[in-house]
């Protein structure tokens, strides 16, 4: 009996507690108690933290009226306590301490739905990948039907006369995330010169390009039309400041400062194991360790950040998004709600290719397939070469260039559903075949081309293919890894994206009827490329074919080591007979015509080893350098009718 009074008076000592908390504590912080580090108090959602537990209260962050409170509890509810087992007692690391929960902060907000969200879909994510599960289980992929653009010829022209029209009512949106580390180079990709003849930076040159569309298009229009294209970039921690001091230190390259406008894409959380459990930064055990989570965040940032009623307040009709490396970016419309741009592509290139996925269950989607589940997936299904080139020398998946045009409203509605969350993917590296541990911590990952997966069945998705000489030459891989490239693959290195744009200006005026020599071959940095006449132009003088063929006349021709730049809106090419060096340099309103024999010799390419510190990384990477030997510089500075000749 002595046992059971005891046991009745300890019942009724934790039932008075219990009332006791609920009286004074409504918030569930429990009751004070006294220790050695004053007053805690006694939560029981806080029991499997006892680094955090003893800790609450005595910061700002974690007091029982702060987000912190919430934010704990949100971390322990998705089983993430190893986050606190480190912490140390009340009074030591406080700033660090409310430096986790400003972070955790910001990584709960930057994210659709959360960090709850984004821990859920990891685990789920995590689980499929242990499991080997296939993404693309029950779909079976065919070539899809697109539109098949020849450059140069009637339906391309009236494709282009088309975009010239349409692109005032149009929006552009750069995604610029990256680095050049990968490249081998310490800036942003955006500073990086497109080409060295010139020495115009990426950046640059697509904001001539939109310009000089911009200008295009407004004078189609009665009256006069004020239109100012807005540009979109995307930056992150790692480019948006450099980005920003790059656009004010050249005055935006000429656009009004008001047409830019810079959205800062957050990182997200690393994943230390398949429990989805958050990994700390190894420098910084207060601190969540974070990478970046993909260009597919440019969807939901466009959705917080209100442009895109903005634009459908301002009567835009189109968003086109682009990447931040290609030289031979090209601006297509067609008047389908989602428009997928195209290169021809080659067999097991590294891109992704645009198929046709059918389920047994009767659905279909056009979308990207990346490279490296492509083949596997078209094995698997039939195909028994796999990805292999067929009769054009090229693989009838067309290859994907990260170039999407979609139609404003449609891509505001979908977007009021989904705040622009985008199907995700995880790659973690495992240890062994176990796949029970990473060998280093992994984070989920999207993106921006992955859009048309959120679609309904019933959506219009479009896709228009373009040789890739005119399309696609991206600058992304540093010189020993180009070098290891399959032969008769693109590199997509700096040596062969300067190559391609020669080459694209070479191909377009041999079009337009002018006599361009055939390349020489020759290797820089191991690269195997065609050295084609060094030809730039700025966009202002050419922004369309349509364009180039008007201002070309006569017979004229070009050799094999000439250098043409054009930099002046009304320059003529009329009989042009050029064997070595020439830059025009004219203001809008003189009227330049370009004629007769310019003999001035051309500097040659000398070779750049991209091992020697000694020459800027630009040049390195590239393999080679223009010696500048002689060249003829005409500038017309005055308005009027001038002709040059030699």
């Amino acid at each position: 009996m002595p046992l059971l009074r005891t046991v009745g008076a300890t019942s009724c000592l934790l039932c008075c507690i219990v009332n006791s908390r609920r009286r004074d504590d409504p918030d569930g912080a429990g009751h004070g108690r006294q220790g050695k580090h004053g007053t805690q108090r006694w939560r029981p959602w806080a029991e499997p933290a006892p680094g955090l537990r003893k800790n609450l209260g005595s910061s700002p962050s974690i007091r029982s009226d702060s987000p912190g409170i919430e934010l704990a509890k949100l971390l322990l509810s998705e089983r993430q306590n190893h986050l606190f087992d480190h912490w140390s007692d009340p009074g030591v690391d406080d700033g660090r301490k409310i430096s986790f929960f400003d972070q955790v902060t910001r990584l709960n907000g930057s994210y659709p739905g959360g960090l709850v969200a984004y821990i859920r879909n990891a685990r789920k994510l995590l689980a499929d990948s242990k499991a080997g599960r296939n993404p693309f289980d029950g779909f079976t992929p065919s070539v899809p039907s697109g539109e098949i653009l020849t450059f140069g010829d009637d339906n391309f022209v009236n494709f282009e006369e088309v975009g010239v029209k349409e692109v005032r009512n149009a929006a552009f949106v750069l995604v610029a995330g990256g680095l050049g580390e990968r490249l081998g180079y310490r800036g942003i990709k955006l500073s990086l010169p497109s080409e060295t003849t010139t020495g115009t930076c990426f950046l640059q040159h697509y904001i001539e390009y939109i310009l000089a569309l911009q200008d295009a298009s407004c004078s189609l229009v009665q009256g006069q039309d004020q239109t100012r294209i807005p540009l979109v970039i995307m930056t992150s921690d790692d480019t948006h400041e450099s980005t920003m001091q790059l656009l004010k230190l050249n005055s935006y390259f000429g656009m009004e400062s008001t047409q830019v406008k810079l959205l800062k894409q957050e990182k997200v959380a690393c994943l230390k194991d398949n429990d989805a459990r958050l990994a700390l930064d190894p420098v910084d055990s207060y601190k969540i360790q974070t990478k970046p989570h993909g260009h597919g965040d440019v969807h939901a940032l466009l959705y917080s950040s209100g442009l895109l009623n903005v634009w459908h307040d301002a009567g835009l009709k189109w968003v086109l998004f682009f990447q931040d490396t290609n030289g031979l970016l090209f601006k297509l419309y067609e008047r389908v709600p989602c428009q997928l741009s195209r290169c021809s592509r080659k067999a097991k290139e590294a891109i992704g290719g645009i198929t046709k996925l059918t389920h047994t269950d009767g659905r279909a989607m056009v979308i990207n397939v990346e490279y490296n589940q492509l083949d596997p997936l078209l094995r698997a299904s039939g195909y028994v070469d796999g990805d292999a080139n067929c009769e054009t020398g090229f693989s009838p998946f067309p290859g994907n260039i990260n170039q999407l045009i979609l139609e404003l409203d449609s891509y505001r509605q979908e977007l009021t559903k989904t705040h622009g969350a985008i199907a995700e993917f995880v790659n973690p590296k495992y240890k062994d075949s176990t796949k029970t541990s990473f060998k280093s911590s992994t984070r989920l990952e999207c993106m921006m081309q992955d859009y048309p997966k959120t679609l309904p069945p019933s959506a219009i998705v479009g896709f228009t293919v373009l040789d890739s000489w005119i399309a696609y030459a991206p600058v992304k891989n540093n010189p020993e890894d180009a070098a290891k490239v399959p032969k008769g693959n693109p590199y997509h290195s700096a040596t062969s994206g300067e190559m391609a744009i020669y080459r694209a200006n070479s191909l377009i005026l041999r079009k337009a009827g002018v006599q361009v020599a055939d390349p020489v071959v020759d290797s820089f940095n191991g690269q195997e490329v065609e050295v084609w006449p060094r030809i730039a132009w700025r966009a202002k003088w050419a922004p369309t074919f349509s364009d180039v063929r008007r201002k070309v006349g006569g017979r004229c021709s070009i050799s094999q080591k000439s250098t043409l730049v054009i930099n002046g809106r009304n320059v003529y090419l009329e009989d042009l007979a050029l064997e070595g060096s020439l830059l025009v340099n004219a203001v809008d309103q003189a009227e330049v015509r370009v004629g007769a024999l310019f003999g001035t010799e051309a500097g040659p390419w000398k070779r750049v080893d991209y091992r020697d510190d000694s020459m800027p990384e630009e040049l390195r990477i590239r393999g080679f350098k223009i010696e500048r030997l002689e060249q003829e510089e005409a500038n017309f500075t005055e308005p009027g009718k001038f002709s040059l000749n030699s």
